[in-house]
C-alpha cells in the first residue's frame, strides 16, 4: 500500500513538473515576440532619425532649426506737384526746416515731380538662441546705402522684463518706431519732420522695457541712445539722448480697442545745451468685422530747445482716420498743422509764417497682403518755396512690395 501511495505522489509531480515547464516555454516564445516587435520600431526609429538632421547633443537647442527669415520690401512712387524739382528740393519750413534757404531740405521719399525708387530694403529675422533673437534692416537708396536697424531682443528674462541693444528706433510716441511702408499714409507727419528729421529718434543705445503684471496691458520703457539726431539733439561729446514712455491699451466690448501713451526724450543738441520733446498719443480701433475696421490715430508732439540766446517753443499735431472696408480696399483722411512757433523768424520779414497746415485723402487698394497701390492727394501749406510762401497741390501713386518672410506690422 505505501508503495502505491509513493508512486502516485511520484508520478503527480512528475506530472506538475512537465506543466509548469510548458509554461515556462510559453513564456520565452512571448518574450521573443515581444523583443522581436520592439527591435523592428527600434529600426524603424533609426531609419527616421538617420533622415533628419543632426542635433547638437551637449543641449537640448539647436540653431539649424531656426535659419533667418529673409524678406525684400520695394517701395516706388510716381509723383505729381505743382512745384519744379530744383525749387522743392530746397523749401523751407519756417524757424523749423532750412533757415538758412542755402541746405537741401532731406527728402528720402518721394522726392522727384515724375518716378521715384524711394529704397529697397532687406529685413532679417533670426532666433539666436533661447536667450535672444537678431533684427537687422537694411536700406538701400539710389546713392546710399544705410543701416536702419540692427539689434538684439531679449526673450528670457523674468518679471515681464526685456532688453533691446544696437541701432533702433526709439518707441518714443507712436509712429516713431515704424517703417515707412508700414504708414498709413506715405509721407512722414510734418511734425516729426520738422523735430526729427526723416530718420526720426533712431540711434545705437539700449532700450529696456517693463510689462507690469496687471489684467490692463500697462509698459514701461527707458531708453539709452547716442543722440545723433541733430535736429533735436546733435552732441557729438557723448551719448545725449535719454528716453521714456508710458504706454497702455484696453478693450471697451469685443469691437473697440484704445491705445495710449506719454513719451518724453531730453538730450542736448548742437549749442551743448538741453532740449525736451513731449509727445502724448492715442489710438482707437473699432472692429467693424472679420476685414473691416475704422482707425483713428493722433499725436500731439511739444519741443523746448535752449539755443543759447533763447529757448524755441515749438509744437504740431497729426490726426488720421482709416477705414478699412475690407481686406482689399480702404481709404484714409490726415490733418496735420504746426500749432506753435515761437522762435526767431526775423529772416521771413514779410512772409506769413502762420496757419502751417497739411491735408492728405488717400485711396489704397492691396490684391494680396503683400501688395499695396496707394493713389493720394495732398495740400500743403507747410513751406516756402524759392522765398515765397507756396500752397501745394500733390498727387502721388505708390507701389509697395513685400517678398519673402517679413513680420506683421502693428496697426
Amino acid at each position: 500500500m505505501k508503495k502505491t501511495i509513493y508512486l502516485s505522489a511520484l508520478l503527480c509531480s512528475s506530472l506538475f513538473a512537465d506543466a509548469d515547464l510548458d509554461a515556462l516555454k510559453k513564456q520565452i516564445e512571448e518574450q521573443k515576440i515581444s523583443m522581436q516587435k520592439l527591435e523592428e520600431k527600434l529600426d524603424v526609429l533609426s531609419k527616421k532619425q538617420a533622415n533628419t538632421p543632426a542635433v547638437n547633443t551637449s543641449a537640448s537647442f539647436s540653431q539649424n532649426a531656426y535659419l533667418p527669415d529673409i524678406a525684400l520690401i520695394l517701395n516706388m512712387s510716381a509723383v505729381s506737384r505743382d512745384v519744379k524739382n530744383s525749387d522743392y528740393e530746397n523749401f523751407q519750413i519756417p524757424g523749423l526746416i532750412n533757415d538758412d534757404g542755402i541746405s537741401p531740405a532731406p527728402l528720402p521719399f518721394n522726392k522727384n515731380r515724375g518716378f521715384n525708387l524711394n529704397y529697397a530694403e532687406i529685413a532679417m529675422h533670426s532666433v539666436v538662441d533661447p536667450y535672444f533673437q537678431a533684427y537687422a534692416y537694411f536700406h538701400l537708396q539710389p546713392n546710399e546705402f544705410e543701416i536702419g536697424e540692427a539689434y538684439i531682443l531679449t526673450t528670457s528674462l523674468s518679471y515681464g522684463l526685456r532688453v533691446k541693444a544696437g541701432k533702433f528706433k526709439s518707441d518714443f510716441g507712436r509712429i516713431n518706431a515704424k517703417h515707412q511702408h508700414s504708414w498709413h499714409f506715405d509721407a512722414q507727419p510734418v511734425i516729426y519732420e520738422t523735430l526729427f528729421g526723416p530718420d526720426g529718434i533712431s540711434d545705437p543705445g539700449v532700450q529696456l522695457q517693463w510689462v507690469v503684471p496687471t489684467d490692463t496691458y500697462i509698459m514701461a520703457g527707458v531708453e539709452a541712445m547716442q543722440g545723433t539726431n541733430d535736429k533735436s539733439f546733435g552732441d557729438a561729446e557723448a551719448n545725449n539722448l535719454y528716453v521714456g514712455y508710458i504706454k497702455s491699451s484696453v478693450d471697451v466690448g469685443d469691437d473697440l480697442s484704445i491705445l495710449g501713451g506719454v513719451s518724453i526724450a531730453h538730450g542736448k543738441n548742437t549749442t551743448a545745451n538741453a532740449t525736451d520733446v513731449y509727445g502724448v498719443d492715442l489710438t482707437l480701433r473699432e472692429q467693424l468685422g472679420s476685414y473691416s475696421a475704422v482707425v483713428w490715430q493722433s499725436e500731439y508732439l511739444y519741443r523746448n530747445k535752449d539755443v543759447g540766446t533763447r529757448t524755441d517753443k515749438q509744437a504740431g499735431l497729426y490726426s488720421e482716420l482709416i477705414y478699412q472696408y475690407n481686406n482689399n480696399y480702404s481709404a484714409g483722411l490726415r490733418y496735420e498743422a504746426i500749432t506753435k512757433n515761437e522762435t526767431d523768424l526775423s529772416s521771413y520779414a514779410g512772409i506769413d509764417t502762420s496757419n502751417l497746415d497739411r491735408y492728405t485723402a488717400e485711396l489704397e487698394y492691396k490684391p494680396f497682403p503683400m501688395s499695396r497701390l496707394r493713389l493720394s492727394y495732398t495740400y500743403d501749406r507747410t513751406k516756402i518755396i524759392a522765398g515765397e510762401r507756396k500752397n501745394i497741390n500733390e498727387v502721388m501713386l505708390s507701389l509697395n512690395i513685400a517678398a519673402g518672410a517679413h513680420g506683421a506690422h502693428s496697426y
